[in-house]
């Protein structure tokens, strides 16, 4: 339930301006930060945003394309500024933090055309010292009403060329492998691969998707994104590389229609998270706070978790998810054995994919008659004995929808689908949607699924059923509003190891995700493969990462939910299972210890409702000595540290899989060496001694 636990306070100061004046000024409250907005020469809309002594964004320009009337951009007037100042705290119902501070400067520009039709615009900025957020707000007005927008031209005017971690502006999908170059080397068209992901991808220009983070040549973190995206296109940034200049490119449809709304109506916010260290961008709050106030009455239903699937065996060749192949994994015998470890090992879910009828041929759109029945189980599947099954060994049942894009046919059954799940009290669902949208024409990222993926979490409030979307539209901090949206893929994932033929994940994936993807929201990604070679199932692929470093991504990789994934084989009786059955999925407090981006990062949680904390460390292809300085601790307490660790011979392509175990005693004063293999890691717990 949200609750405000320290006071909202909002001075505002209303005035009217003469004509004359054309900028105005606003900080952050630490006075770190400031944003000068004014209007140009032509009148346009235009901002620059400092940060300390460094211009971090150069005179940039705002302004919007119109289909069938004049551009929205110039010949412009400041009629009205109103400022507020507002600092208020909000609990999390669940997340890496249990309370979130919301304070910022907040300015808002009211202008209109000096021409005929006088047009009006607003503009809004909210500064705080993690960074700022802008939107437009279209009032309601007689000469502007019904909008179509094909263009909407934010720029971001750099004054250097930054280091950059980057993906391609794709409009489908977002599992790439992430590029690190200098901004001026962003070549998207040269990374976009037709034909490489199971999902229709489409990249029409250099473009980057966000978020998209830099690196200063002084030692500033940048990453620009967007909160609060809702009806309205996912925005990627087309990049031009000669005046290293952004401009915002929002995720149209095959008619050049990008949005089409009625006034009044407000824009997402752009976002620009500014640190001084690269730990400061993940603790950063910006993208949530930057999103209204939870609207859900009632969460109880949903508790944070760890699950177990069958979801690995179709990965690696040991199942099929279709009931015509060799070994149809989604079976009653099998699902039963998954809950009975489930429950003897304290874990709470269980994900089943593959049981409803359709797989045979679900990626063929050519073939009309197949289609996915999402109340229809296969004849080996029994859905109520299953489900009943888990309920009396505490092992909650997670639904498993896969649309295979198809939006027109789930649209049909969303009803049905989730009347079920709520008959059967099944609480939580995953969503995917492989392959090209239907209707033709629209894509993953365009305003049409991101109000398909609205009403997807909308029936889901109804229902009492959080949702975990795969091939998803980017997070944008609604988890803040609509808490129901618990976790996402979005990104390249675990089972690219088993079956891409590029060679899988490579070792610093994973040390560049958690400052790009995940500044956006949880991830599903799926972390704890012990069988890291894959063999004997895979013997052309593996996972590019030690034991070690799959254990420490539980910490490192946020998601309230959390998948065990490897065949339940491969952890009966292994001593470093213990770490997976200790550690939490839901905290009260997160930090980032230390870390540089692509090269490794420690991060440190403690769980809600305990006063255990949890350590992840991971690094890239290079060995490396990390030290971590445990003065976050409770002062005049001893730990207990339990390590799991690469050993002196660990390495993830030679020797993945060992490791070892140690314990000692530590507290607040307490520094702690870690050997880090090349692409290994290190997991810890510190559970307070009695």
């Amino acid at each position: 339930m949200y609750k405000f636990t320290s006071l909202i306070i909002t001075i505002c100061l209303l005035f009217s301006c003469s004509e004359k004046t054309n900028k105005t000024t606003i900080a952050s409250p630490d006075k770190q930060i400031k944003v000068h907005f004014f209007l140009s020469k032509k009148n346009e809309p235009s901002y620059t945003v400092h940060f300390k002594n460094e211009t971090i964004i150069d005179s940039s320009k705002m302004g919007f394309e119109l289909k069938d009337a004049l551009a929205l951009n110039s010949n412009f007037k400041i009629v009205n500024t109103q400022e507020s100042t507002t600092d208020e705290t909000w609990d999390m119902v669940w997340g890496e933090d249990a309370q979130v501070r919301n304070h910022y400067n907040e300015l808002k520009i009211e202008l209109e055309e000096t021409s005929e039709l006088k047009r009006r615009l607003n503009i809004i900025f909210k500064v705080y010292d993690d960074g700022l957020g802008f939107r437009y707000e279209f009032p309601e007005q007689e000469n502007l009403t019904n909008v179509i927008i094909t263009d909407e031209n934010t720029e971001f005017n750099l004054t250097e060329d930054h280091k950059t971690w980057w993906i391609p502006g794709d409009w489908d999908i977002y599992e790439y492998l992430y590029n690190t170059t200098k901004f001026s080397e962003i070549d998207a068209l040269k990374h976009y691969e037709p034909g490489a992901h199971l999902g229709q991808t489409y990249v029409p220009e250099n473009a980057v998707n966000t978020p998209v983070t830099m690196k200063t040549n002084s030692g500033v973190y940048l990453s620009f994104h967007e909160a609060d995206l809702t009806n309205y296109a996912g925005m990627t940034l087309a990049v031009d590389t000669t005046d290293l200049k952004m401009t915002s490119e929002l995720v149209g449809n095959d008619e050049n229609i990008k949005v089409k709304r009625q006034t009044p109506f407000e824009t997402p916010w752009r976002t620009i998270q500014i640190s001084d260290s690269p730990g400061g961008l993940i603790e950063s709050k910006l993208i949530v706070n930057l999103n209204e106030p939870n609207t859900v009455d009632d969460m109880s239903y949903f508790k944070p978790t760890k699950y177990v699937g069958i979801w690995w065996d179709m990965h690696i060749g040991t199942g099929n998810w279709d009931y015509s192949g060799k070994y149809h994994a989604a079976n009653t015998k099998y699902a039963k054995e998954m809950i009975d470890f489930a429950s003897e090992h304290n874990i709470h879910g269980m994900l089943v994919e593959g049981w409803n009828i359709g797989w045979e041929k679900w990626w063929d759109k050519s073939n009309k008659k197949v289609h996915f029945d999402f109340v229809t189980p296969y004849p080996d599947y029994d859905l109520e004995d299953i489900t009943n099954y888990g309920k009396s060994k505490g092992v909650a049942l997670i639904m498993h929808h896969e649309t295979s894009a198809d939006i027109i046919r789930y649209e049909t059954q969303l009803d049905t689908a989730f009347a079920l799940m709520k008959k059967l009290n099944i609480h939580s669902v995953k969503t995917g949607y492989v392959g090209r949208i239907i209707p033709k024409g629209e894509y993953h990222h365009g305003q049409y699924m991101v109000n398909h993926y609205q009403k997807v979490l909308e029936k889901g409030i109804e229902t009492n059923v959080a949702i975990n979307a795969h091939e998803p539209i980017k997070a944008t901090g609604k988890r803040r509003t609509y808490p129901v949206a618990i976790s996402r893929e979005g990104v390249r994932g675990q089972e690219y190891n088993a079956w891409s033929k590029d060679g899988g994940n490579p070792p610093e994936h994973l040390t560049i995700v958690p400052f790009t993807r995940m500044l956006g929201g949880p991830i599903d990604y799926t972390p704890g493969i012990f069988n890291t070679t894959l063999k004997p199932y895979k013997t052309d692929n593996q996972i590019n990462t030690t034991l070690a470093h799959q254990l420490a991504l539980y910490v490192v990789l946020y998601s309230p939910v959390q998948m065990v994934p490897d065949l339940i084989k491969h952890y009966k009786d292994h001593p470093a299972f213990q770490f997976i059955k200790d550690v939490g999925v839901d905290w009260n407090t997160s930090k980032v210890l230390d870390a540089e981006i692509g090269d490794f990062i420690a991060v440190a949680r403690q769980e809600k409702g305990t006063k255990n904390w949890f350590i992840g460390c991971i690094t890239d292809e290079n060995a490396r000595v990390v030290k971590i300085d445990l003065k976050f601790l409770e002062a005049d307490k001893i730990y207990v540290a339990t390590l799991y660790q690469d050993t002196q011979d660990s390495h993830y392509i030679n020797n993945p899989e060992v490791y070892k175990i140690s314990e000692q005693e530590v507290n607040h004063k307490t520094i702690l060496e870690l050997n880090l293999a090349p692409g290994g890691g290190c997991a810890i717990s510190l559970i307070p001694k009695e």
